[in-house]
């Protein structure tokens, strides 16, 4: 699908870039291949979304450059919503990513119309060349297929696609940039936070279709699961510099730490030196060697003091000793939760005892949330009855913002929420990075990320029994993220939450409760235990596969032939259980695949004769046969995919 690009496909040189007199960015450099996955890391606020904008042309630097070879293809997602969203739909918006396939396909068409009428002048000729070039390189005839497929993984319902883009929210038109910069199959694609807004079985999702793209990746994430799964490279950014760690983010983590630690030996051995030399000056520099006391103080002058990487610095604390509740801490018997007219779930028993950590999980939409809020009784439940046990006292922590006064400092806000003093106030806010004056800043300026880390000291201050997380590691780094693992790790109490971080859902949680169709089903452990759960389960309804139940596997690539998106393995089950005709329906499409797909290796292998390609109105009619055959492969793959969804196969 894509051409062939000259190294590197990214060339950033000493890039800089301040904000008044705040320096984000100083001389970063790095090269980035074709196939390569690079994430930028580093702590909030370190300039990792500043780099992206650089990269895409959107912000300037102030010195360097970035170099892109002619021609390459770039598609940056921005985690902020589009802002101009008045007269579109949302697949108006998405497919704008697709703007050079669409307006070459037109081109085409209205060339192969002139060939047809008996223009073959070398002008035209040349035209078809670049338009099918063109079209090509954007993703071929199929690119309509390609765009249902990603919007349908990305978890985007096909009934809104029609909706104007005024009628969603945030997070939704957030999924719909992410659409976007997706469907345009670059060269080069840059993500920031790109599984922000995502259930996990669209993260899933997104992690193979960035694998099969095999395009150059630059990503802002703080999602470890995400990292791991995608990156090739890492990219630290601290107080303005950067380093590049050439492997995967979990050896970069165990590289980094093993640095950090021979940085702090040698801080550690140059402090004792630079002691040893002060007091040596100090005793002589007046007495009888005060030739060796001058020799000392030259030395001293001549030692670089060494820099200790800030990032070093994050979240440490632990949650206070907590009273013991009763053995039962929350309980419901058939209780089913509804939103308006539509029941989420169904007739479920849970009982949560003294001690455990249960993570909620299910994809977007399926009443997570909801069900957290009627378990602690800030929602009644449509049926059934919920009950908190004795001795309990529990804590909520809100994907949303608590309602903060925004005039209050962050100190005032601690000891008009606590018991504790102005001392005690200010020793907690240094564990979770206020310290010092940072403490005396108004809520209203906090970020977002900093607003988070308010919560937590609050929650942490009250010394409850029961912890409630909805969403907890929203706008944490990755350090603060490991941090609040170590510090849930250690508490003694009970802990309920929803969460789409998947390392923290295995570093927490010893039960999940899974919304799966509107039933609620526990299993014991963690992500991995729920996955290997999931995977026995299809293993045993399954029945042995049959050789020949999908379509065969695409044919090779030959020029001018578009790649064909295939069903993978993860997209196309077999359709040998499907019962009905829905089950008909999958078989009847596999069979015509393979003959459309047999007819384009036809075509394919005519257009490739010598004598054909001399021959411009054969060349012509087997081009538009060509294309229509694409097209046609193109949409019977999307009917297959339905209805291998519809036939539950």
């Amino acid at each position: 699908m894509s051409r062939s690009l000259p190294y590197p496909l990214v060339e950033v040189v000493q890039v800089s870039k301040s904000f008044g007199a705040r320096r984000v960015l100083h001389e970063v450099s790095f090269r980035i291949a074709p196939g390569d996955r690079l994430a930028v890391v580093g702590r909030n606020g370190e300039g990792k979304t500043t780099l992206l904008r650089i990269i895409a042309g959107q912000l300037a630097a102030d010195a360097g450059r970035v170099s892109l070879p002619k021609g390459a293809r770039l598609a940056l997602h921005d985690q902020r919503p589009p802002l101009e969203v008045a007269g579109r739909t949302l697949e108006q918006y998405v497919a704008e990513g697709m703007a050079d396939a669409i307006a070459a396909e037109a081109e085409l068409a209205d060339l192969e119309a002139r060939m047809a009428g008996g223009d073959h002048g070398p002008q035209v000729l040349a035209a078809y060349e670049r338009a099918h070039a063109t079209l090509e390189h954007a993703g071929g005839y199929h690119w309509r297929a390609w765009m249902m497929r990603v919007t349908r993984g990305l978890g985007i319902p096909d009934a809104r696609l029609a909706d104007p883009l005024v009628v969603f929210s945030g997070g939704e038109l957030t999924r719909a940039s992410l659409a976007r910069a997706l469907v345009a199959r670059p060269d080069i694609l840059l993500l920031d936070e790109p599984t922000n807004h995502l259930d996990v079985q669209s993260t899933e999702w997104l992690e193979d279709a960035i694998a099969e793209m095999g395009c150059a990746v630059v990503l802002v994430s703080h999602d470890r699961y995400f990292l791991e799964s995608i990156a090739t490279g890492v990219l630290e950014l601290d107080q303005g510099r950067s380093k590049l760690w050439p492997f995967g983010y979990s050896r970069f983590r165990k590289e980094r730490a093993l640095a950090l630690e021979t940085q702090a030996k040698e801080a550690e051995r140059t402090a004792a030196e630079i002691a040893r030399l002060e007091r040596f000056v100090e005793r002589w520099s007046a007495g009888t060697r005060s030739r060796q006391a001058t020799s000392r103080r030259k030395r001293l002058a001549r030692i670089a003091r060494p820099e200790i990487n800030r990032s070093a610095k994050s979240l440490a604390f632990g949650f206070p000793p907590v009273a013991a509740s009763g053995r039962v801490v929350l309980e419901a018997h058939g209780v089913s939760v509804a939103v308006g007219e539509r029941t989420l779930i169904r007739n479920a028993d849970i009982v949560i005892e003294r001690g455990e950590r249960v993570a909620v999980v299910g994809p977007n939409g399926a009443g997570k949330t909801t069900l957290l809020e009627t378990l602690i009784g800030l929602r009644p439940p449509s049926s059934g009855r919920v009950g908190i046990g004795h001795k309990v006292d529990l804590a909520y922590y809100s994907q949303h913002d608590q309602d903060l006064r925004g005039d209050r400092t962050i100190v005032d806000t601690i000891l008009a929420e606590t018991a504790l003093t102005r001392t005690q106030a200010r020793t907690l806010l240094g564990a979770f990075l206020f310290p010092g004056e940072l403490a005396d800043r108004r809520v209203a300026d906090l970020s977002g990320g900093e607003r988070r880390r308010l919560q937590l000291a609050l929650l942490v201050a009250r010394g409850s029994n029961l912890l409630v997380f909805d969403e907890p590691t929203n706008h944490l780094d990755a350090e603060s993220r490991e941090a609040l693992e170590d510090a849930l790790d250690a508490y003694a109490g009970t802990i309920v939450l929803v969460s789409h971080d998947r390392a923290l859902i295995d570093a927490v949680a010893t039960r999940t409760l899974a919304i799966e169709d509107g039933s609620l089903i526990a299993r014991d452990g963690g992500w991995a235990d729920l996955l290997q759960a999931r995977a026995d389960a299809r293993a045993a309804a399954s029945p042995p596969a049959r050789g020949n139940d999908r379509p065969q596997s695409k044919p090779k690539k030959s020029a001018p032939q578009a790649t064909v998106a295939r069903p993978r393995a993860a997209d196309a089950p077999r359709a040998t259980g499907a019962k009905g005709s829905a089950g008909r329906r999958v078989r009847q499409l596999e069979t015509k695949i393979h003959r459309l797909e047999a007819e384009l290796e036809s075509v394919n292998t005519q257009l490739l004769d010598p004598d054909v390609a001399q021959d411009h109105v054969r060349s012509g009619e087997l081009g538009a046969q060509y294309r229509k055959l694409e097209e046609d492969i193109s949409w019977a793959l999307a009917e297959w995919e339905d209805a291998a969804e519809a036939a539950g196969v």
